[in-house]
């Protein structure tokens, strides 16, 4: 099955920006909006979201990333941005509550959705992550000091060109957290801008200024002990480690732990059984 024949493209404008999309499933199924993680874009379920039975998924692509609008210059990227963002988009498809499907950096605002606002979110999937990066609270200082310094040598440096798809797809399939040519091919696709001298990732070059500010973990755990949403939280063994004590405050969580990498949800076998745990899990 070719898993992009079946999406659809969607639009929407959250406080003057657009925020860009793609839906699988029948229209009026229940939504379970999308969240992607850090550097991704909205295809990054093209494998997993198909697969999800009695549900619209509306995959986001969040502010900064795919074809979604980037924040103005003046704004930093900070993760709770974002909270207001997925509501926004929530209000626009005239959803009361709703429920949150979230990798890596979109399962922490899944959490803090979920946390902030508990009457709206119905049940929640997360995938290789759970809450935010923090700073120590006697850290914060040093943490606003560094950040500033590296923004400082940051500026002005130029984007990375690639001479062709080709060359932008095998540099994703090698970073950080490989993933296979599908799954890059469809990032890529996603993520990519041709300009007169190569190709260029469309991401907000910003996103990858660090953090002036971060949450200190008793911050962080205040959120996690708010959440009402019955969540299933999927790790993935050669992943992201995530802090037990942090898992422990999800009062109604069901944690599965699969063979994979950090991108599990986009390898072909682990996002077959992501599918099962999740559609038996059920997101309505």
């Amino acid at each position: 099955m070719n898993h992009t024949d079946i999406a659809h493209e969607l639009q929407f404008e959250v406080n003057g920006h657009r925020i860009a999309a793609k839906s699988w499933g029948d229209q009026d199924a229940p939504v379970v909006l999308a969240l992607h993680g850090w550097l991704d874009n909205a295809a990054t379920f093209n494998r997993l979201a198909p697969c999800l039975e009695g549900v619209r998924v509306v995959a986001l692509d969040l502010m900064g990333h795919g074809y979604s609008d980037h924040r103005p210059a003046s704004m930093p990227y900070y993760i709770w941005d974002n909270v207001q963002d997925v509501l926004g988009v929530a209000d626009q498809l005239g959803l009361q509550r709703f429920s949150l499907l979230g990798h890596s950096m979109g399962a922490s605002i899944a959490m803090l959705v979920a946390a902030s606002f508990p009457e709206r979110v119905e049940k929640m999937a997360l995938i290789e992550g759970i809450a935010p990066l923090v700073t120590d609270a006697e850290h914060t200082a040093e943490q606003l000091a560094s950040a500033i310094k590296k923004r400082i040598r940051m500026t002005g440096r130029k984007q990375k060109a690639y001479d062709d798809m080709e060359a932008a797809i095998k540099a994703r399939m090698n970073g950080r957290w490989p993933v296979d040519a599908q799954a890059a091919s469809w990032l890529v696709e996603r993520g990519l801008v041709e300009r007169s001298d190569g190709f260029y990732w469309r991401t907000d070059p910003n996103l990858m200024l660090p953090s002036l500010m971060r949450m200190t973990e008793a911050q962080v755990d205040n959120f996690l002990e708010r959440v009402e949403a019955s969540t299933l939280l999927i790790l993935a063994e050669n992943g992201i480690p995530q802090s037990e004590q942090r898992i422990a405050l999800l009062s109604n969580c069901q944690t599965e732990r699969l063979p994979g990498g950090h991108h599990i949800h986009l390898e072909e076998q682990a996002s077959g059984l992501i599918a099962t745990l999740i559609n038996e899990f059920s997101l309505v």
